[in-house]
């Protein structure tokens, strides 16, 4: 088992690996496995990058964010036209049905809502959203609503699983109510934690994932 400082290390590494990084901004603390990410970035992107950056080291057992987003004054946009910009952008992309999302913004920070069939949808509207610039946030707030029975979704879920972790996932425990995800039991790591979720949220019926999932090195 790694300790605090070889976790603290690691991390460090990873965020002067990641090139959506300026790692030289950001202090790296660590604390019985929760990594403490602070300092300043310029964009949001850079602050989502960070976050996955950490949480893709071994040994992380949960992350706390105090990063703060200093955008540049030539970076400075409105919440109008940040909004705009966000509308225009969600426009162009052609897996999402025609003014199916809302964009409000306040302060920055982009909320979405409305409704989709699939999560791959909404992953790929809050990602046309996440680099748009002057942007310091961005609230998911969208709805799934494919239909399909608990059983089905269940066996999918466990079906992909299995396919994709070569059996290492079998301490993963899938429940489903109507269109609810519960996951729970133990992962190695955050890639499997993210996999699990990932395979979740890719069968059809699914509207909500909760995570139960404990992180066992």
């Amino acid at each position: 088992m790694k300790t605090d400082s070889q976790i603290q290390t690691d991390v460090i590494a990873e965020l002067e690996w990641e090139p959506a990084v300026d790692a030289t901004k950001i202090g790296v603390e660590v604390n019985d496995g929760i990594v403490t990410l602070a300092g300043h970035v310029a964009t949001y992107a850079e602050k989502w990058h960070a976050e996955r950056a950490a949480q893709r080291v071994a040994g992380v057992r949960g992350l706390a964010v105090e990063m703060d987003i200093a955008i540049p004054g030539p970076s400075e946009r409105t919440d109008a036209d940040i909004a705009r910009t966000a509308e225009r952008a969600l426009e162009w992309v052609s897996v999402l049905p025609k003014k199916s999302l809302k964009v409000m913004v306040e302060g920055g920070w982009i909320t979405l809502s409305g409704e989709l069939a699939w999560d791959y949808q909404r992953q790929i509207a809050l990602a046309a959203v996440r680099y748009l610039m002057g942007v310091k946030g961005v609230s998911d707030g969208i709805r799934i609503t494919s239909e399909s029975q608990s059983g089905v979704i269940r066996a999918d879920i466990e079906a992909a699983l299995k396919r994709r972790t070569n059996g290492r996932a079998e301490s993963v425990s899938v429940e489903v109510e109507g269109g609810d995800v519960t996951l729970s039991g133990t992962v190695h790591n955050w890639w499997e934690r993210e996999l699990a979720r990932e395979s979740a949220w890719s069968a059809p019926g699914v509207h909500h994932v909760l995570d139960k999932m404990t992180l066992q090195y």
